[in-house]
């Protein structure tokens, strides 16, 4: 099943078009392996930005738009990694009291 919305036109008499657009993929078949090399690769992209923030200094003006830039990309890998981590479900013997560690 598809969406329909409707199209309207700025110019002239406002059209209404019916167009089957498609819908995005909310179920993603991925291994635990998958997974784990998704987070690698934000952890490493995450010290990636770190050292490129690190190389700029807070005192030139010149570096300000890129500090903010750097700044925005670390905290929506962080929060990308955050989502990741609370979507997980962490499984811990019944039978036994669990000392974790």
């Amino acid at each position: 099943m598809a969406f329909k919305y409707d199209i309207r036109f700025p110019i002239g008499n406002v059209a209404k078009l019916g167009i089957d657009m498609p819908r995005y993929n909310r179920s993603f078949d991925l291994s635990l392996h998958d997974v784990d090399l998704i987070e690698e690769a934000l952890r490493a992209r995450g010290r990636e930005l770190s050292n490129m923030r690190l190389a700029l200094s807070d005192q030139n003006p010149a570096h300000f738009e890129s500090i903010r830039v750097i700044e925005q990309d670390q905290r929506e890998n962080e929060e990308l990694l955050g989502r990741l981590h609370h979507q997980k479900i962490f499984y811990r013997p019944q039978a036994n009291v669990y000392v974790g560690g």
